[in-house]
């Protein structure tokens, strides 16, 4: 299935205006209830964190994360990633669990 993107930075705003923020020493996930049947997915890494080979990884350990935990979240909520300067050099296995630490702190999780 293909994941749907947030990729309009009016979609961007909307969800950073009106949504819920949470955040940890890594990441910082803003939530906004999307009243569609699907959850939508944007990643934002700024300039601060790297240059571009740095970002794209970063942004690639958060997307694999997201794909694995997809499954296990509640519908119909946009999600926006944003990666703090701290998550510049970690492991897949760090931002996986700053991913999961946001997701039960915002009580998404089914299980």
């Amino acid at each position: 299935m293909k994941i749907l993107r947030i990729r309009k930075n009016a979609e961007f705003r909307a969800v950073y205006r009106r949504g819920k923020s949470f955040s940890n020493q890594l990441l910082v996930l803003y939530i906004f209830k999307n009243g569609k049947k699907q959850n939508r997915r944007g990643i934002s890494v700024s300039k601060k964190v790297g240059k571009s080979v740095i970002r794209s990884r970063v942004k690639r350990l958060i997307s694999e994360s997201y794909r694995l935990n997809e499954d296990k979240l509640k519908k119909g909520y946009d999600f926006v990633f944003v990666a703090r300067t701290a998550a510049k050099g970690k492991n897949y296995n760090e931002i996986d669990e700053s991913v999961k630490n946001l997701f039960k702190r915002a009580g998404l999780f089914n299980e």
